[in-house]
């Protein structure tokens, strides 16, 4: 265990560089910052010297040198719009946006997963179909009607949310998040019920055919033929064994719904949600290349560290993969 955690460790380090390069390549091989960030009616000497204050006037190598520098010493680079660390304007950002990506993965997972095993035990009853049916919408309707769909109706209708902002916030550890007020749960609910939807429908329909394929199963037969009782035979034997692909769904769902901007972006100006999705779209506007840098470098670290806690529970649910590990 402790070896195979080690090499996952080198390989993951070695991913995180590789990206570096793609990344930092790739953001600077698209549009030139100058031409948006100096105005036009600047001369030719107070064009020279911004180049050189922000060093785009170095090589491509040489300002990979001094961003991988920086980086292993916490500095992701400054900001050109902000003048300020792009590190600090994302943390600022980041709170708000984790925790609606985590609350929208629990949705999910606490909805997803017994409305699916109910589906699945019960698949020709009105109700099992009327969950399938119903699911349908979860990939059909787009998040950013359904966003106005829920403001109208719980907002403006009934009156019984607020339909814009984050709402009282607490600090935590020197950070304001907005689940441990009354008031910043009930800002936050449906912007997390708008950005769970896909992924309640993904879960569901995931842990259905998972159901269908295990109930045939001889274990599942043979724990009934022992007399087990039938709660017991569903989550001990069943749901133990179908939430190895859910694990990892909801493992990737959670740095998706994280890193994919539509997302972000859509739910957070529907709801006026102060998080990273409209920094990150205002950054590539002005190519703040700095911020776009310091924000993918963040998404792969986190998708780096979702893979690796997936990996872990993967060989505490399935014995075969302690085995196979072992071997």
């Amino acid at each position: 265990m402790i070896a195979w955690s080690i090499r996952r460790l080198v390989q993951a380090c070695f991913v995180v560089l590789a990206m570096t390069v793609i990344v930092f390549v790739g953001v600077h091989v698209i549009g030139n910052p100058v031409d948006i960030l100096i105005s036009p009616e600047a001369d030719q000497a107070e064009r020279a010297r911004i180049i050189s204050n922000l060093g785009l006037d170095q090589p491509l190598w040489r300002q990979y040198g001094y961003f991988l520098y920086d980086a292993l010493h916490g500095d992701l680079g400054r900001s050109f719009v902000f003048n300020e660390p792009a590190l600090k304007l994302i943390a600022q950002r980041m709170p708000a946006t984790l925790e609606l990506a985590v609350t929208a993965v629990l949705f999910a997972m606490f909805l997803g997963v017994p409305l699916g095993l109910y589906a699945g035990l019960k698949p020709d009853g009105f109700l099992g179909r009327a969950i399938m049916a119903g699911s349908i919408l979860g990939f059909s309707l787009p998040s950013f009607w359904v966003g106005l769909m829920l403001i109208m109706v719980f907002a403006v209708q009934l009156g019984w949310l607020p339909s814009t902002g984050r709402g009282q916030t607490e600090t935590l550890f020197g950070v304001p998040w907005s689940f441990l007020t009354v008031d910043g749960l009930r800002h936050m609910l449906m912007p997390a019920v708008n950005l769970a939807l896909f992924n309640i429908s993904l879960v569901l329909r995931l842990t259905r055919a998972g159901v269908r394929e295990t109930l045939p199963m001889d274990f599942v037969k043979f724990a009934r033929a022992k007399g087990l009782s039938p709660a017991r035979v569903i989550f001990v034997h069943v749901l133990k064994n179908i939430m190895i692909p859910v694990v990892t769904v909801l493992g990737l769902e959670l740095g998706s719904t994280i890193a994919f901007i539509a997302f972000a972006v859509v739910t957070e100006s529907v709801f006026a949600w102060p998080g990273m999705g409209k920094l990150i779209i205002d950054s590539i506007n002005v190519l703040d290349r700095p911020v776009i840098v310091a924000y993918l470098m963040m998404i792969v670290l986190l998708f780096v560290a979702i893979n690796l806690v997936v990996d872990i529970l993967y060989m505490l649910l399935d014995p075969r993969v302690r085995l196979e590990r072992k071997s």
